[in-house]
């Protein structure tokens, strides 16, 4: 209820800027919003060829193809003059997201169908695990840890399996695991939350502490910090690991301490200990390699470990063969009918995502997102913010919106200052270390049809701002 209405906003605001812009003779079109493609030319306006001044004119008809571009200065983009048909076309600048329509089209094309895949394969394991047992020995062993942080959670309930996948792929930075895993254990807490239509308690915890995206490997980051030619493309790694465990450390905490979590409970802090104590060793272990060994230690340790994963559950299902005998199906059968389910839940929230995505797309092409962007580094510089920092704040902003556009200005950000500086670095770690928070609240809550989010969106939204925080501050510290 509370997301449906932020979005109504987004909507109504966006398209009464983009009426006064168009009224007020703007640069601003409406196939600019509506079909415009990312990273092509803004067309900006028409005119008349002896609308035009003298030295423009003059240009276009010496031009051999009538086309002219005046370099205005290395920060701002070129302005374009296309001369056809009696008149002058003028663009300036990239569109930073796709149109609306452009936007419904690659929402089913790149987002949507992909995703089914990932949905169908992963669910079709998942399936194999819980016929096989294998869910079953996995929700006992961390029964102890769970029930403490999930009290409303019955003992070995199969969702406990399933958080703890999903949390394991997300550290291990296996993104296309990660969602189904997650999925599943939404459905499955839903099946114990007594009011169907609101946000229990533990989908709250879980949801929160998924969206934190505690990450040991951030393997894109140094990608593309690779691609760019950085002097050390995983010198960011440790930054983006503390800061992520901090934002995780943040949400169990203010989850926690709203729902009344028993923080005293022995197994709770064992648990705790244990999860801190491994991830500082593997930090001491990693921090010991040379670049070349970081590099090859970041980029395989995900594959390995999503191979072992399928190997497990394939191996374990053969063994206990049995046990799918019992339930009158075959392995091959149990793996068709878990993929089945995951292609259902991918139809089932493609209307929630294509509203989000469509919502943004209008949000950032009306020109109200770069206003609100600029006032606020605006108001950032003149309160004793350094300029370092207020030229990577749009990453941060975006962050909790869209994933590909907080990429988008983070890459543009190590092009525009250089890979090494600390803007480009900072812009990394606000990459690395925050969560699509509106757009996993619309596909976890959407897939199993809760209208009421409760205080998801606000305690997401919060952890997002600590995340920026300790980002600003951890990279102050490191470089």
């Amino acid at each position: 209820m509370v997301l449906s209405r932020f979005w109504l906003a987004i909507f109504i605001s966006s398209i009464a800027f983009v009426v006064v812009s168009l009224f007020t003779g703007n640069s601003y079109t409406i196939d600019f919003i509506l079909n415009g493609k990312k990273d092509d030319p803004i067309l900006i306006s028409e005119k008349y060829l002896h609308q035009m001044p003298v030295f423009i004119k003059d240009s276009i008809k010496k031009a051999p193809d009538e086309t002219m571009v005046i370099n205005r200065d290395t920060l701002n983009p070129d302005t374009t003059y296309v001369y056809k048909s009696k008149t002058v076309k003028i663009y300036t600048g990239k569109q930073k997201s796709d149109g609306l329509l452009p936007t419904c089209k690659n929402s089913l094309l790149d987002l949507i169908i992909p995703l089914i895949a990932y949905l169908a394969f992963f669910c079709g394991l998942m399936q194999l695990l819980i016929d096989s047992g294998a869910a079953e020995k996995l929700a006992k062993k961390l029964s102890p840890v769970f029930t403490k942080i999930f009290p409303s959670v019955p003992k070995n309930h199969e969702s406990i399996s399933y958080m703890t996948l999903n949390f394991a792929a997300n550290f291990l930075g296996l993104d296309s695991a990660a969602t189904p895993f997650g999925l599943k254990a939404m459905e499955s807490l839903q099946e114990i939350n007594p009011d169907k239509d609101r946000a229990s308690d533990a989908q709250i915890m879980f949801l929160c502490l998924h969206a934190a995206g505690l990450t040991l490997i951030p393997t894109s980051i140094i990608g593309y910090r690779a691609a760019e030619n950085a002097s050390n493309p995983a010198d960011v790694m440790l930054p983006c690991i503390i800061t992520s465990f901090i934002g995780t450390i943040a949400a169990f905490l203010i989850v926690g301490i709203r729902q009344k979590v028993n923080f005293k409970s022995a197994s709770l802090l064992v648990g705790l200990m244990s999860i801190i104590a491994a991830i500082v060793g593997l930090l001491f272990y990693i921090n010991r390699l040379d670049l070349i060994g970081k590099n090859f230690f970041t980029s395989n340790l995900s594959g390995l470990m999503l191979v072992v994963i399928i190997a497990f559950t394939l191996i374990f299902s053969f063994i206990h063969e049995k046990k799918f005998i019992d339930k009158n199906t075959t392995i091959f059968d149990a793996f068709v009918s878990g993929a089945n389910n995951g292609l259902q839940t991918g139809v089932k929230i493609f209307p929630y995502v294509l509203g989000m995505l469509v919502a943004i797309s209008f949000f950032r092409n009306s020109g109200l997102f770069e206003i609100i962007s600029d006032g606020i580094s605006f108001v950032f510089s003149h309160i004793g913010v350094s300029k370092q920092i207020t030229d990577s704040l749009p990453v941060a902003m975006l962050r909790p919106f869209s994933s590909g556009g907080s990429r988008g200005f983070m890459i543009d950000s190590m092009k525009m200052y250089g890979v090494d500086s600390f803007t480009a670095r900072l812009s990394c770690i606000f990459q690395c270390s925050a969560e699509t928070t509106f757009y996993v609240i619309a596909v976890y809550f959407g897939s199993i049809k809760v209208k009421n989010t409760r205080y998801t969106l606000s305690t997401m939204l919060l952890v997002d701002f600590i995340c920026v925080l300790a980002a600003i501050l951890v990279a102050s510290w490191f470089f």
